[in-house]
């Protein structure tokens, strides 16, 4: 079984963590740290609880002086390697640094140990306190010369992070991110440039319209902005919303043919596969999108669609393909699987063509 992420957070490592520490600060009590932070609630914990856990505890050993407490995590925090590890460091701004008299340190700090490990959960709430102020903290940080300043402008303010807080506000108005990522929309940094297509997805599920328009106005001028606005566009996609379609050229449905549907089997256990095939057919020359839903049917007997992407493809007049996919009902982490008739359908050009049912019977 494969290690979970929480569990990077372990004795062996937050020993490392006290042992870095107390070698710049000499009074840090490395035992009643381990003790205090893995006590008897350790092991129900998830990931962003024990990192809680830790930044808040850190606290209790490292000077009562926040201006103090971050000097001496600015003499360790480039001593961990990169990567989610040391988020650890930004939460502990979150717990320690929202008062107004240390607004300036926070966001100084924040900058700093950005690049180590993202700091995009801990500015969350110093938006939602002071949104005008963070905001045009983050429009200044988008013009920031490292890579992870800039993502950090972007990733910071989407309004629906994974694992993060929601920003409601943004999520009903998302005017105030706007301008971070028209300034961001054509950065060198494909880091950056991710994290601008991510917001742009965010804003589309509750305001798709701005996301058609933005779409028209920035697509066709730069390959870099290309790339964002397509895969900000995503989910639109897969909705299969039309004026998004036309804009990749994947608006016409009625020059393509499909034939010689087929699923197999009719009916298949969990952890099985199911397989299907197809022809199509272009009358004439045509961009082509492929995808295939299945409805699956959850816990409670109710059906939830799922989308997924076979092709994209240009096709010249009179030209065919065939296609032959398979599609595994095994379970995942991320999804289960429930008995039940199921359905499969084959997507063209955002239109629904072909469906079958199947039957997904126990193991």
């Amino acid at each position: 079984m494969a290690e979970l992420l929480k569990d990077m957070y372990n004795h062996e490592s937050l020993y490392d963590i006290a042992r870095i520490i107390q070698s710049v600060y000499d009074p840090f009590q490395i035992d009643d740290f381990l003790k205090s932070t893995m006590d008897e609630s350790w092991e129900d914990l998830e990931l962003k609880a024990r990192v809680r856990k830790i930044s808040s505890n850190l606290g209790e050993y490292l000077p009562a002086d926040y201006e103090a407490a971050l000097a001496i995590l600015d003499k360790v925090v480039g001593r961990f390697d990169s990567g989610f590890f040391g988020i650890l460091f930004p939460d502990f701004v979150e717990v320690y640094g929202r008062d107004e008299k240390n607004w300036r340190l926070s966001i100084a700090a924040l900058e700093r140990y950005t690049p180590y490990s993202s700091a995009e959960f801990a500015v969350r709430p110093f938006i939602i306190d002071h949104e005008e102020r963070m905001m045009a903290q983050m429009y200044a940080w988008s013009k920031h010369e490292n890579e992870h300043v800039r993502r950090l402008a972007s990733e910071g303010c989407r309004p629906q992070l994974p694992w993060g807080q929601a920003l409601a506000k943004f999520k009903k108005d998302p005017a105030q991110i706007l301008p971070i990522l028209e300034q961001l929309k054509a950065d060198p940094s494909p880091y950056v440039r991710k994290s601008v297509a991510n917001n742009l997805n965010d804003i589309s599920k509750t305001h798709p319209e701005l996301i058609e328009k933005l779409a028209k106005d920035w697509y066709g001028k730069n390959e870099d902005t290309n790339w964002i606005v397509k895969h900000g566009c995503r989910t639109l996609l897969k909705k299969g919303n039309r004026e998004v379609l036309a804009i990749f050229g994947y608006q016409n449905t009625d020059c393509i043919e499909v034939n010689d549907y087929m699923v197999n089997p009719k009916s298949l256990s969990i952890g099985e596969e199911l397989s299907f095939s197809f022809h199509i057919l272009s009358m004439e020359a045509t961009k082509v999108r492929l995808e295939y839903a299945i409805d699956y049917v959850k816990a409670n007997g109710k059906r939830n669609r799922k989308i997924f992407q076979i092709s994209e493809l240009s096709l010249s007049k009179n030209e065919k393909r065939f296609y032959d996919k398979k599609h595994s009902f095994a379970d995942l982490t991320t999804r289960k699987h429930y008995p039940g008739i199921h359905t499969i359908t084959l997507i063209v050009n955002g239109a629904e063509r072909c469906a079958e049912d199947f039957q997904l019977t126990s193991i």
